[in-house]
């Protein structure tokens, strides 16, 4: 691999869907005209973020031999192909152009988004990193619920809104939900190495047959909450559309796959994420 392709792959791409669902999903749920670039900025702070806690994961992971006996792709600094400081240095860089784009759109906006900014970076370094990192502690599904939906979307409209609205609040839901799927899918994966470096994840917390009802249940739950959505915005139901790509991954999770299986899992529901997110911001910004 090329070091380019090593940064790619330790970026993670397939967890980006998380970072740009919302912001997509935040401009369609816009009262008036939507404001391009204050969205941009606030996709640049998304995607910084994402990638940050990805490569602070792989470090924070990798120095605690979590990610010594893990299957699918190989992390950084568990491989040996990066040296911790340098993945460390990486997760600090974006975290700092996030803080510099949120800087800029809090001085257009209001002052106290940087302390949500603030408390963004915080919850993605501890969750694995720190004395007490809350991803170790179960919790992590509840941050990423918080952060990557309810923050990530309504923040996106206020920014341009300048109010907090209740359609921007409807849509944060499914948008949470579907970014908890993604780590639900990544930590049933890893349920089995998780145990044994004494990771006390949600899937290690409540075990493997609890955490598949879980992926399912935050399926579910996104597409049932397109009906209360329609009723602020008809065209929400235009995300329905994107139920036959839930099928193939709620199947494997449902018929046991497990280890490196999952990885495909994890792909597809990254691409359900993508597809229901991107319907969603189509239904939305028409109106109907």
């Amino acid at each position: 691999m090329t070091s380019l392709s090593i940064w790619f792959s330790g970026a993670r791409p397939r967890t980006w869907p998380a970072a740009v669902v919302p912001v997509l999903v935040g401009t369609a749920a816009v009262q008036d005209k939507p404001d391009l670039l204050r969205a941009l900025l606030a996709l640049v702070v998304g995607l910084a973020l994402q990638i940050a806690v990805n490569y602070a994961n792989d470090y924070s992971d990798g120095v605690r031999g979590t990610d010594d006996q893990r299957v699918g792709p190989q992390r950084l600094v568990a491989s040996g192909v990066v040296p911790p400081r340098s993945v460390k240095r990486a997760a600090f860089c974006f975290f700092g152009v996030a803080a510099s784009a949120g800087l800029y759109l809090s001085s257009v906006t209001s002052w106290w988004l940087l302390l949500v900014g603030a408390a963004a970076i915080t919850a993605a370094w501890c969750y694995t990193g720190g004395p007490k990192p809350y991803g170790y502690s179960g919790l992590g599904e509840l941050f990423v619920f918080v952060f990557f939906g309810l923050v990530a979307s309504i923040g996106t409209t206020y920014i341009q809104d300048e109010e907090v609205t209740p359609l921007a609040v409807g849509a944060s839901v499914p948008v949470g939900l579907l970014a908890v799927a993604l780590l639900v899918t990544n930590n049933l994966r890893d349920l089995p190495g998780d145990g044994l470096a004494g990771k006390r994840t949600l899937a290690v917390r409540i075990g493997d047959k609890p955490t598949r009802i879980l992926y399912v249940l935050t399926i579910l739950m996104a597409f049932l909450s397109l009906p209360y959505l329609s009723l602020l915005r008809p065209g929400a139901l235009l995300a329905l559309l994107a139920l036959p790509a839930a099928i193939a991954p709620v199947r494997s999770v449902l018929r046991g796959t497990s280890g490196v299986g999952l990885v495909a899992v994890l792909g597809a529901t990254g691409k359900l994420q993508m597809i229901y997110g991107t319907l969603l911001c189509v239904g939305l910004a028409l109106g109907i």
